[in-house]
């Protein structure tokens, strides 16, 4: 069979889990139909049926007796199972978009790497806690980070927490004695030594956290402009800008791709602040 009977639809925000596209980065095809079938309730038959195999061929896949290889296969295995384009990229295929136009084009239909737009901090808040709860290693670009990590009732204070101790927390804020920090409290109608009272108050609790986890906080001194919240391969990108506060800025959820400059840049520009950056905890 050349072209899928009955394609199958995974929900969108099955296609955006950790586990799913760590399948399809690795190529593991029995990772990738045992996640379908876990997401969408299909079959083994109705599987075969999307993807041009017959119920024994995927049967042998899934448990690991046969490996796909050909780049055909994956092909077919991508059009019956309805892959979107980044999900496409993540298995080495071109997306849908550039096969009908022989070149890639790039929008979000092609490296779609923001998967997820959020109004607000307030919106997002859910998704972000439940990659934190997984995540191995948690870093944060704040300013004061209090309403993320800093008190009891932040929003990751109770992930950061967690008894297992597997998470490697990085924080960065803004250095309470830079110049950069009077700016931003006069952008946002605060004064500087409130604003500085904060960030300390901040660390003070971070530090508090150090007996529990890995944690390691740093203090910047440019003008704040990014705000950012990166769980493993998954990045909470929002803006700090005059008039508002970070978590008010609309917020986008940015995976990590083969080709996407996003996540890459946003990675790098993190690193290169925790370099030239002054350890405090």
């Amino acid at each position: 069979m050349s072209t899928p009977l009955v394609p199958t639809t995974l929900p969108n925000w099955a296609w955006e889990r950790a586990d799913v596209r760590q399948a399809l980065r690795a190529r593991d095809m029995s990772a990738v139909f045992r996640h379908v079938q876990q997401y969408s309730g299909a079959s083994q038959a109705r599987i075969a049926a999307a993807v041009g195999m017959t119920q024994a061929r995927v049967n042998e896949i899934i448990h690991r007796r046969r490996e796909v290889s050909r780049l055909d296969v994956y092909e077919r295995i991508a059009d019956g199972l309805s892959m979107p384009d980044d999900a496409r990229h993540l298995l080495g295929l071109a997306a849908s978009r550039e096969k009908r136009s022989g070149g890639a084009a790039f929008d979000l239909a092609a490296f779609p790497e923001v998967v997820r737009v959020f109004s607000g901090q307030d919106s997002a808040q859910t998704e972000i806690q439940q990659q934190a709860r997984s995540a191995t290693e948690l870093d944060i670009l704040a300013v004061r980070g209090l309403g993320l990590i800093g008190l009891n009732d932040s929003m990751l204070r109770a992930q950061v927490g967690r008894p297992d101790g597997g998470l490697r927390v990085r924080v960065l804020l803004l250095d309470p004695e830079a110049p950069a920090l009077a700016q931003r409290a006069a952008e946002i109608g605060e004064s500087a030594e409130t604003l500085a009272s904060g960030v300390r108050l901040a660390e003070a609790r971070l530090r508090e956290l150090s007996g529990i986890c890995h944690v390691e906080v740093y203090r910047y001194a440019m003008l704040p402009t990014w705000r950012l919240i990166r769980t493993d391969s998954t990045l909470f990108v929002g803006v700090f800008d005059a008039g508002w506060e970070g978590h008010e800025s609309a917020t986008y959820k940015v995976m990590e791709t083969p080709q996407g400059p996003l996540y890459r840049g946003f990675r790098r520009m993190f690193e290169a602040i925790v370099t030239g950056a002054d350890r405090t905890v």
